[in-house]
Formats: structure tokens, C-alpha cells, sequence
């Protein structure tokens, strides 16, 4: 599409910062920019109709880990590193309900629950030794003990007799919290262009040029990325796509489910929202699969997750499936997120490691601080 010379004009001229993806981080950012630079020109760019990464498309849990990740967590990090991560992941979730409001995003502390199949016998005994030290470890963030264990009252068949619960645990609406962040933005004059691909970018002597859909060029005083599943298409850092598949019933009456829930080392997860089952997960079946930006799901994992939904969350339930969709996360080795400066005029904020819930509104914030120095 040829833009016009009063688009160019308008949209893609004098820009102070362009922000690439209009996520959590994207927004949060860009907010963040507008508030330290009231008189900047803020532009985001956003390759989708709407956010195309995990901001709209995850399963609305805001949680900080689960017993058996922290058990895990352990293993390849120091347990100063483990307590950094999950504080940041709680004064993260602070800021994002600070920042919008419980009420706007229906946050609901209905606590989270962690569900151990029937072959994960040893695994349960084993994050169940570890829960005392884990409190302790975790106590002086919370000032109380996180894990406990209780009963498996909700009738989930195919799992360990027990649970363990974290009275911490919550939940949000992923879209209500997002269209209150792009609102934000529209009030503060923030410029959000949608079907905006950033295809190539580069450093100029005192600015950023990049390409939008591989046709029209423009440039910025400042570049801030933020597309975190999407970021190896545009930067050379030690971040890997991740894809998220996802399905949701039907309405279902009378359901007693309440809860964010983790099952099997948290490779799958489930709540309910609306009186439907929101449920997720799959990407253990295949890993090198999985990592990849295309934004479809399979039937391997589709199948399997409707089998899981059968056998064990809803043995007794009659129910049908209403929509699938996936998302894309951004890993790596380390959990710790990129927030780093790549050149003169160009900086991210990417790799939240499938906790952007609870930390991309902080991640936003510091991208923005780390741009304005």
C-alpha cells in the first residue's frame, strides 16, 4: 500500500520514540516515555490487528511461579536469584494493578493450585519435602507462608490425592486489562498504528531508521522494542519464541472450578472464566515444534489438551469447545528478562520468560527509563 503524503506527514514524521509492539511492554513503555516527555512525539508500532504476541492471548493468571518451578528454578539459579525473580514478579503485578485498577481488571486472589498426575508421584514427595524451606526461602517478601497442602476437593481424577495451594495466586481479564492500557495511550496522545510490521531496522549516526511492511521507511530519535516472542526477527540476543496453545469451552452450568490451576510441572494450566474452562499448555509434547511465530495451533497438542479436559478436569462434565488460539512467549536459558541498550539509539525490553503478566508493566517502565538516560 502506498501511504499518502498526509500520512507521512501525520503519522511517520518527527518521531521522538518509536515503540515496536503494542503489548503489555509496548504500552506500558510508551506510557512511561509520554509521562518523563509530555511534548514527545510517541509513536507504537504494531504488526497485528490488535497486540499479535502473549498479551492477549494468555490465560489471565497472575502468579509468580508455582512450588515445583521454584523447586526447579533452583537448580540452575542461586536461591538469591530464585527470591529476585519472584519479587520482581510481585512488584510487578503491584505496579500493573496499581497502574489499571482490580476493578478494570477483574483481579480476583482466588489463590492458584498445583495438580500432580498420577505418574508424578515422586515429584509431589519431593516439591512436598521442599515446601518448608521454600516458605522460609520466600518469607521475606510475603511476610507469611506462600505453599501449603490441601485436599483435591474440585473431583479432578488421574492426580495425586493432594494439591498444593498458593493463597497468593490470582487472576485478571487479559483483554479488559488491555484495552484499558490502549486507552491510556489514546488519552495520554500517544500514536498506536496497527498492521505496522517493523520488517528491518538499523542505526543511524544519531537516529534509528526502520521499515514498515517491507515498503515504507521511517525513522526515530529513539527505537524501543518490545515484541518479546517476535524479538529474534529484529535483534541478535539470546531469546527463543515459545508458542502457547490454547482452547476454551462453551459455557458450563454449575461449574465449581475456582482458581488458577498448574498441572504436570506447570506445562499445562486451566481456570475458569465466564463459567467456561480456559486451558492451556502442550508445548512439552514438542519443544522444537513449538518454537516458532506462526500463530496456529496443531491437532497433536490440540487432541491432547482435550483429552486432559476429558480424563481428569472434567471426568463427570459434558462440554464443548468453543475457540483455540495460541500466543507467542519469548524464553531463553536464563529467566531473567533483556532490558539492554543495543546501540546509540536503539534499546529492548524482551524475554519475560512466560511471566509477561507479571512483569511486563515493570519491564515497560524500565525500557522506558533505560531510553531516556
Amino acid at each position: 500500500m502506498t501511504l499518502s503524503y498526509w500520512e507521512h506527514k501525520s503519522w511517520l514524521q518527527n518521531i521522538d520514540f518509536a515503540v515496536i509492539g503494542s503489548g503489555l511492554v509496548g504500552l506500558n513503555c510508551a506510557l512511561a516515555l509520554k509521562k518523563k516527555h509530555p511534548t514527545a512525539n510517541i509513536s507504537v508500532f504494531e504488526k497485528g490487528m490488535l497486540p499479535s504476541g502473549a498479551s492477549t492471548k494468555n490465560a489471565g493468571f497472575a502468579c509468580f511461579g508455582s512450588l515445583s518451578e521454584i523447586v526447579d528454578d533452583l537448580l540452575t539459579h542461586s536461591e538469591a536469584e530464585v527470591v529476585s525473580l519472584v519479587k520482581e514478579r510481585v512488584e510487578g503485578l503491584k505496579l500493573l494493578r496499581k497502574n489499571i485498577g482490580d476493578e478494570q481488571l477483574q483481579f480476583k486472589q482466588y489463590g492458584g493450585y498445583e495438580l500432580f498426575t498420577e505418574e508424578d508421584e515422586e515429584l509431589f514427595e519431593h516439591c512436598h519435602a521442599k515446601l518448608e524451606s521454600i516458605n522460609q526461602l520466600l518469607y521475606p517478601i510475603f511476610k507469611e507462608d506462600v505453599f501449603s497442602i490441601t485436599e483435591n476437593t474440585f473431583q479432578f481424577k488421574k492426580i495425586q490425592p493432594q494439591l498444593i495451594f498458593n493463597k497468593f495466586e490470582g487472576q485478571i481479564d487479559t483483554g479488559r486489562m488491555m484495552h484499558a492500557l490502549l486507552q491510556k495511550a489514546y488519552k495520554a496522545g500517544i500514536s498506536v498504528l496497527n498492521c505496522a510490521e517493523v520488517t528491518a531496522l538499523s542505526q543511524n549516526s544519531d537516529s534509528a531508521s526502520f521499515q514498515l511492511n517491507n515498503e515504507t521507511e521511517v525513522s526515530a530519535k529513539k527505537v524501543c522494542i518490545a515484541t518479546n516472542g517476535f524479538a529474534k526477527q529484529l535483534l541478535d540476543e539470546e531469546v527463543q519464541p515459545a508458542r502457547a496453545q490454547v482452547l476454551i469451552t462453551k459455557p458450563i452450568e454449575n461449574l465449581p472450578i475456582k482458581g488458577t490451576f498448574h498441572l504436570d510441572k506447570g506445562y499445562y494450566y486451566f481456570r475458569n472464566i465466564d463459567d467456561r474452562i480456559l486451558f492451556g499448555g502442550g508445548r512439552n509434547l514438542d519443544f522444537k515444534g513449538e518454537e516458532t511465530t506462526e500463530m496456529n495451533t496443531t491437532e497433536g497438542i490440540q487432541n491432547r489438551l482435550e483429552e486432559l479436559l476429558q480424563t481428569t478436569i472434567l471426568p463427570k462434565t459434558t462440554f464443548e469447545i468453543d475457540k483455540r488460539w495460541s500466543g507467542i512467549m519469548g524464553v531463553g536459558k536464563q529467566k531473567k528478562p533483556i532490558v539492554k541498550q543495543l546501540s546509540s539509539n536503539i534499546f529492548c525490553g524482551v524475554r519475560l520468560g512466560g511471566m509477561g503478566v507479571a512483569i511486563g508493566s515493570a519491564i515497560g517502565t524500565n525500557l522506558a527509563k533505560l531510553a531516556s538516560e
